[in-house]
């Protein structure tokens, strides 16, 4: 009928009235009819055909009866609530069956085609072809496609056309026979020529019309359109191709700087070649100008070059040279005529007084001292009676005080705790679940849905349903979320929903029909919950075809989700966990099992999964982490072993031992007095071990010393517990290691410098003269202390035996300020990590701060003491732990007295390593390289990623890493997210417009507008789906049109009806309301009449007869105060996209709080975004920032105390640089290798900030206060620096590398062994990464940079007779 409209002119009809139901209790079918259209019968009918069909059909014939009408206005009414925001959409469905029903012209577009006898007898209309022109049908479809439903989060189209793409699947399930629908069967065939199809104008929802026009979230065409936002991650950065700004310039930088280099090296060999040249001709003139004055002649050596000649194990310091030979003690190395007296720094003389004392005191008293230190120690480990561990994962990596954790805590206490989610992925068993490392889940490959299939897992979900905890008994419906109220159904997305839980209606065919029907219009499928079950929820790795379709049949996987109710009761908590319990203990049981009963493959995840698996990961980890510690202290105990050259070593008496066995049984022949017989080869029946074993091996100090660890942890432990703070498990792992770490270094330094101090003051020092300490490569390389000295060096630099008391003080005065500089800066560093507000960091950075220095202190007091005794214990031959044994001495027939020397760590370090890194090509060569690290890092660093894969934190044989990476592949729908919006009057007009989005007058800005333009753009909003806005679905609730929603007495309206209220008794709330209800908002309840409705609303059952109503969309997403007159807070709920990634998840994060912020600042709203995992990825917000500032603020303290006590701000300045370029490094090294950062690796890069310090301080303390004899006067020059830089490496660099790196390296590839993956990757590889750049930037650029800027030295006073003469000058 083209544009005329119903009543211009009589037409034809195809159908009229009702002849009966297809089946007793079904809807009326029409009747064919095939005559001209009538008058309606009555006033009635015609006047409520004109209320749904509007004022055209008030005059004129219809080809529809008063009951058809009636029929109509029912099947009309249970789409308007649906539809009903949209004007345009809603006009278009009545015209579209008003004219279907009603119109005059009604058999110019319609045919009945098929016809069927109905309950009645009657023939009636069993199918009728309607010819709809494409203008229309196509208008009609795009009114409604973007028409939403809040309460679902979903569209109208959902539900009223099944999902439909296009206006013909539109049409066809409109037309389609089914039980909530139409009776019989209307289909849309092509309009054939010569037939008058129905195609009126469609009304558009951007028309400016009350009765077209939509709001924007239900008509995007007529929003605002936003500016463009980067997703986050993807801001817009300077980039110089494919590097960015940064990265170019330091790039371009080191290129010159390389550049420049090779040019002045080979500028420099040119010129020394041409000087050569021109001397060589100044030869031919003059020989003695030849010997004097070439270049050749002059050309610097290697520093310490001069020792090379001496063999490896002549380790005196030879001759002098006449030059120095006679300057006496105190004289510079290099320069001749520098016999001033030595600088001094009196900080540094202080402490070595102080340490002196101390150390006396030690080994003079020892146990006293350990009656007065172990009595502390017993006092603090009191505390540990107030010992707790904290396991909450928000209180471990939020901060009390945080943003989100309020945030949740508000959520909490206003809208309840979120659901507990018990999820089971099914799919096809296959030999792919033996995931690669590193790798996640492909797709199997294998459909999971079959006839079987279905059966076995309906029932599974049967047992599931009947399953009870023990003891308790409790079942799914004592825990399970019930949205409609307790009596209510449970809340279960299952696949078998569809088939309301029973298959026995179907069969191998008729399966799929319902699977695909279900897919496509779940409102057809409606589980208990009565509420719409999309094929995202319940089905898995959907292929798609090229045109996007998607094969349902084809899904891979099956996802069951039980939601479970959370609480703040913790009866109510406790009584979920029991069943949750029940449930993973059948999914365990059922995983064995389903592979062989059915070929399907489950992974899964309960409530109480997570929390479990972690412990057990924790339980697992203690293991490997207790075999570290052995490690070291197997290593400890061997490398502080002390052997005499006059022994042989076990294997050498082993050897003599078996080959004298032969002996034992042969006669011998000879008499003993007549020859002389080695005794070593002599038979015995047991093998002669050698005595060093026994006396000198230190195992009973190594174990001492890692004694004190352990008590200095436990002290601290014991304080801190006492002060309130809680340990975690990171600490319990990581603290006992790294003070381990700590502490064995400074044992190594104490011990290393005793035997230098045996060495010089020793028992035999005054006969082993010659066994002095490092000599100087450019003075004369014969002792100070050497015989030949004995006419020009005062009486009291002569060597001259000490006590082991002053020996021990001696030690501890060197070396203490040295440990002083290390403990200080690295109880500070780690100090500085209690400024993070993170729980997690917090509590860390103190119990290390706290047992890093009560472990120094432990150290310079009684290790001092036991040390001491050890000592006493070696020089008296008595047995190591078994001092009561003494062992005899042994003769030895040698030519000299023999002492232990510098091992073959030490001569390799002096005799090779020093001289050739302090070569200046070497030099260039090392800063160029370090150069091009720290360039290299720099770059790399701008590409670590944030983030921390939960399954890292779970035992490599979990369940509960199949069930993430399914997760990962399978799950197709993200986290629903809440923005909620508090300390707001919602009942004043002004405030409703700042949240409304379906009414004209609502702000372009408002929140449901905000949220509805940012799913439009999900790359930078990651919301995916329509927003549930509860004021909207409110206000339509209060529509008169809707009659079956508020309804209230007609004698009495300020009494409600109840649902079951006949409706004569009840009328529409607004009925008769003047202004009336409409979209501009005027009409519409403020103050106490809102809040009286609105409490009407949160109370009224959600069902078909009125899905506005908000006891189960709505109950929880309001929160009134106690008298129920005020709205304290809202939230309006939509979804996540999909979240697959770490870097998903904290993108979204960001974007919801960007979200957030920009409604606040523009609708002077208080608004916040809440989802579940946003209280764990708070930290990630403020991580980068964190680790600024905390790195920050840790070198400043390095720079300030390594200045301070070292005496000069330019060798403070060269440490502090060389342990940032350390850090650095490690953070370059984390990109590389797929080191997220984290809280975890946060306190990693804290403990790098302290370990780098220890691998600086000493040799910087020794280069700025070389030993005695080699004492530095004033600076001389580059060459003076090399020299001191040569003794500094020479004095603690064996130290350095066996103490400090290979304690390290050793207890650290322990961890290799582990199968943990949070282990293996933040700690195993950051700490072997931060141990090897340690080593090399304090053993290799530190003494570069030192040789080539470092400041002036000081004299070392500490070790020499003088310090005993100040200290009894003291005392008398």
């Amino acid at each position: 009928m083209s544009d005329s409209t119903p009543g211009e002119a009589l037409g034809q009809c195809a159908m009229r009235g009702s002849c009966g139901s297809k089946g007793w209790f079904g809807q009326q079918l029409p009747c064919p009819y095939d005559g001209p259209p009538l008058e309606l019968e009555g006033s009635d009918g015609r006047d409520m055909l004109v209320s749904f069909c509007g004022p055209e059909y008030a005059h004129g014939p219809t080809c529809c009866t008063s009951d058809q009408v009636e029929t109509l206005r029912d099947s009309l009414s249970q789409a308007e609530p649906i539809i009903s925001s949209c004007p345009a959409c809603r006009n278009n469905f009545r015209s579209f069956f008003c004219s279907f029903t009603c119109s005059p012209q009604q058999g110019s577009f319609l045919n009945v085609t098929e016809t069927q006898k109905s309950s009645t007898g009657e023939t009636a209309v069993k199918s009728v072809d309607f010819f709809v022109g494409e203008r229309f049908a196509s208008g009609f479809y795009d009114s409604c496609k973007n028409v939403q439903v809040g309460a679902t989060n979903g569209y109208a189209m959902d539900l009223i056309g099944g999902g439909a793409k296009t206006y013909a699947e539109f049409l066809k399930f409109l037309g389609d026979e089914k039980d909530i629908g139409s009776p019989f069967q209307i289909n849309f065939p092509q309009t054939p020529a010569g037939v008058n199809p129905f195609s009126p104008i469609p009304r558009s929802c951007v028309d400016n019309d009350l009765g077209s026009r939509c709001a924007c979230i239900d008509c995007p065409d007529v929003c605002p359109e936003l500016p463009y936002i980067h997703p986050p991650g993807q801001e817009p950065t300077c980039l110089v191709g494919p590097l960015t700004c940064l990265s170019f310039v330091l790039t371009l930088a080191y290129i010159l700087a390389v550049v420049s280099f090779l040019f002045g090296y080979f500028l420099q060999v040119a010129m020394r070649r041409r000087r050569e040249k021109r001397y060589e001709r100044m030869v031919l003139s003059s020989d003695a100008a030849s010997t004097t004055l070439s270049p050749k002649n002059r050309t610097r050596s290697l520093v310490g070059a001069s020792s090379l000649s001496q063999p490896d194990g002549d380790d005196s310091l030879g001759a002098h040279s006449n030059d120095s030979r006679h300057l006496g003690r105190g004289a510079s190395l290099l320069d001749p005529i520098a016999t001033s007296q030595p600088r001094r720094y009196h900080l540094n003389n202080l402490l070595g007084r102080k340490f002196y004392q101390l150390g006396l005191l030690a080994a003079s008293s020892p146990f006293l001292m350990f009656a007065i230190v172990f009595t502390a120690i017993g006092l603090l480990n009191l505390g540990w009676k107030k010992f707790a561990i904290e396991t909450d994962p928000v209180r471990l990596w939020v901060a009390p005080d945080s943003e989100s954790k309020m945030q949740k805590e508000f959520f909490d206490a206003h809208f309840g705790p979120f659901y507990r989610a018990q999820q089971i992925f099914v799919t096809k068993a296959t030999d792919a679940y033996t995931v690669p490392e590193n790798v996640s889940l492909v797709s199997t490959g294998g459909a999971v849905l079959s006839f079987d299939h279905l059966r076995y897992w309906l029932a599974v979900e049967s047992d599931i349903r009947e399953l009870r905890s023990s003891p308790n008994g409790y079942g799914i419906e004592d825990v399970c979320f019930k949205p409609a109220g307790p009596s209510g159904a449970c809340v279960v997305q299952s696949i078998g929903a569809w088939f309301s839980n029973d298959l026995s209606g179907y069969d191998e065919e008729s399966w799929r029909d319902r699977v695909l029907h279900c897919a496509n219009s779940p409102v057809d499928c409606l589980p208990d919950y009565q509420q719409p079950l999309g094929p995202r929820y319940v089905l898995g790795g959907v292929p798609e075809n090229s045109a996007g379709e998607k094969s349902f049949l084809e899904a891979e996987a099956m996802v069951v989700t039980y939601v479970v109710s959370d609480s703040l009761d913790p009866n109510e908590q406790a009584k979920a966990m029991e069943w949750e319990q029940a449930l993973k203990e059948y999914l365990l049981e059922l995983s064995d099992t389903i592979d062989t009963d059915a070929g399907l493959h489950i992974a899964f995840s309960t409530g109480v999964s997570l929390e479990e698996e972690i412990s057990k990961s924790t339980n697992t980890d203690v293991k490997i982490v207790v075999l570290s510690y052995l490690a070291m202290f197997l290593y400890v105990s061997l490398a502080l072993g002390k052997w005499e050259a006059t022994d042989e070593g076990v294997v050498a008496s082993l050897t003599h031992w078996i080959r004298g066995l032969p002996a034992l049984f042969k006669r011998s022949s000879v008499g003993s007095s007549s020859i002389s017989v080695d005794s070593r080869t002599s038979p015995r029946i047991l093998p002669r071990l050698p005595r060093s074993l026994f006396v000198n091996s230190r195992m009973c100090l190594g174990l001492f010393g890692i004694g004190l660890v352990i008590l200095s942890v436990s002290s601290s432990v014991g304080l801190l517990s006492l002060l309130g703070v809680k340990t975690t498990l990171i600490i319990a792992e990581v603290i006992p290691f790294l003070v381990l770490a700590v502490g064995v270094d400074n044992v190594f330094i104490l011990v290393h410098e005793l035997d230098r101090q045996n060495l010089r003051h020793g028992p035999n020092a005054v006969q082993n003269s010659a066994a002095g300490g490092p000599r100087s490569p450019t003075q004369s390389h014969r002792s100070p202390l050497d015989s030949t000295w004995e006419n020009s060096v005062d009486a009291e630099s002569i060597p001259s035996f000490r006590s082991a008391e002053e020996r021990v003080a001696m030690t501890l005065a060197k070396m203490g300020p040295s440990i002083l500089l290390s403990s200080v800066t690295e109880t500070v560093a780690f100090g500085l990590g209690a400024l993070v507000p993170m729980p997690a960091v917090r509590n860390f950075a103190l119990y290390a701060a706290g047992s890093v220095l009560l472990n120094a202190i432990l150290q310079v007091t009684v290790f001092v003491s036991a040390l001491s005794l050890d000592l006493r214990r070696a020089e008296s031959s008595r047995v190591e732990c078994l001092p009561c044994i003494r062992l005899s001495s042994r003769i030895a027939l040698l030519d000299a007295p023999n002492h232990r020397g510098p091992g073959g760590i030490a001569r390799f370090i002096r005799r090779h390593y020093a001289p050739f890194l302090l070569h200046p090509v070497v030099k260039g060569f090392v800063v160029l390289l370090f150069s091009g690290l720290f360039v290299l890092s720099v770059i790399s660093m701008q590409h670590i990623e944030l983030g921390l894969d939960q399954r890292l934190a779970l035992p490599s044989e979990s369940y509960l890493n199949d069930y993430f990476d399914h997760l990962e592949v399978y799950l197709d729908i993200g986290p629903p997210v809440y923005f909620v919006v508090h300390s707001t009057d919602v009942t004043q007009r002004p405030n409703q417009q700042k949240l409304c989005g379906r009414f004209t007058t609502c702000d372009d800005l408002s929140v449901a507008n905000v949220l509805e333009a940012e799913r439009k753009r999900p790359d930078s909003s990651f919301i995916s789906q329509p927003t549930a806005s509860w004021i909207d679905d409110f206000l339509k609730w209060l529509d008169p049109a809707m009659e079956t929603c508020c309804r209230v007495r007609k004698r009495d309206p300020s009494r409600f009806c109840a649902p079951r209220d006949s409706e004569r008794l009840c009328q529409p709330c607004l009925y008769g309301r003047e202004p009336q209800w409409n979209i501009t908002m005027t009409g519409l309840p403020e103050g106490e009449e809102f809040m009286r409705y609105l409490q009407q609303w949160l109370i009224s059952p959600t069902d078909e007869e009125c899905p506005l109503a908000g006891r189960a969309s709505y109950g929880s997403a309001l929160s009134l105060d106690d008298e129920g007159v005020e709205v304290v807070a809202s939230h309006f709920r939509t979804m996540h996209s999909p979240l697959r990634s770490q870097a998903d998840f904290i993108n979204s994060f960001a974007a919801a709080h960007r979200i957030a912020d920009d409604i606040s600042e523009h609708m002077g709203l208080k608004v916040f975004p809440y989802s579940l995992h946003y209280v764990f990825f708070d930290q990630y917000a403020h991580i980068i920032a964190i680790a600024q500032e905390i790195l920050g603020l840790g070198l400043a303290a390095v720079l300030v105390i390594t200045a301070l006590l070292l005496g000069s701000w330019r060798s403070g300045t060269i440490v502090t640089g060389v342990v940032a370029l350390t850090v650095v490094n490690v953070m370059g090294v984390m990109a590389v290798w797929d080191i997220n950062l984290n809280a975890i690796s946060l306190v990693n890069l804290v403990i790098s900030l302290g370990i780098a310090v220890e691998f600086c301080a000493h040799v910087a303390r020794a280069f700025m206060n070389p030993s005695s004899d080699l004492y530095v006067d004033q600076p001389a020059g580059q060459k003076e620096r090399d020299a001191r830089m040569w003794a500094a490496l020479a004095d603690v660099g064996p130290s350095v590398l066996s103490g400090i790196t290979f304690t390290k390296l050793i207890g650290v590839s322990v961890l290799a062994l582990t199968r943990s993956r949070l282990l293996e990757i933040y700690y195993f590889r950051m700490w072997l990464t931060l141990i090897v750049a340690g080593a090399l930037h304090g053993l290799v650029l530190l003494p570069v940079v030192l040789s080539l800027a470092g400041g002036p030295g000081f004299a070392q006073e500490t070790d020499e007779d003088w310090m005993a003469k100040v200290i009894r000058n003291e005392h008398t």
